[in-house]
């Protein structure tokens, strides 16, 4: 009876687990272009309503390895990092009324790759798994390689309209001396066909 009763109770609380859980929804992956500021969206649905209890987590994992870095905390106001490389880089961009707990990460940089955790807790809905986004920081592109391939679309460009033009122009001269050839000749034939001048009568 005993083992009864207890496998009933942690039903009754593995399943009042599972109905206050919170529900955490995030990007899986975002890619970021090296010195620009990137938005990690993560927003959050919740059994219980939205009060001032709500916290929001952000934790960053490199990809190199090693032991996981503070990015953000929220709890009723902003508690941006006070150290560490996201130090005047994390900023606040969420608003936990509306189920939002997003930060914009400021200057991206190579080593911000890595995988970014978002946990958000609003009690007592703690449960839950925390949303990851794998953020992947990409070089800029050099200004010469732009140049080269504006160029290379330019030359082309250039080079399709003077095609077409010289096509355009050539069937149009083309056309223009077939229609005067044309009438070159029938204005022979017409000069042939004329009746030929009496000299008698002129000679009158």
């Amino acid at each position: 009876m005993r083992s009864a009763g207890s496998l009933a109770l942690t039903l009754l609380l593995a399943l009042a687990c599972s109905v206050s859980s919170m529900e955490v929804y995030t990007s899986k992956e975002v890619q970021a272009v090296n010195g620009t500021d990137v938005r990690l969206k993560c927003t959050f649905s919740s059994t219980t309503s939205l009060g001032d209890d709500v916290t929001v987590s952000w934790t960053f994992r490199p990809l190199a390895g090693g032991s996981e870095e503070s990015v953000f905390y929220y709890h009723r106001e902003p508690f941006p990092p006070t150290e560490g490389r996201f130090l005047g880089r994390a900023v606040w961009d969420g608003n936990t009324k509306r189920s939002d707990g997003s930060i914009i990460i400021r200057n991206i940089q190579q080593s911000y790759n890595g995988t970014y955790l978002c946990q958000v807790k609003n009690p007592p809905d703690v449960h839950g798994e925390m949303g990851e986004i794998i953020l992947k920081v990409v070089d800029k592109v050099k200004f010469s390689e732009i140049m080269l391939l504006l160029l290379v679309i330019g030359v082309g460009s250039i080079a399709i309209i003077i095609l077409v033009l010289a096509v355009v122009m050539f069937r149009y001269y083309r056309k223009q001396k077939t229609h005067s050839t044309a009438m070159s000749v029938m204005e022979c034939r017409e000069k042939l066909t004329e009746k030929p001048l009496n000299l008698t009568e002129v000679n009158a």
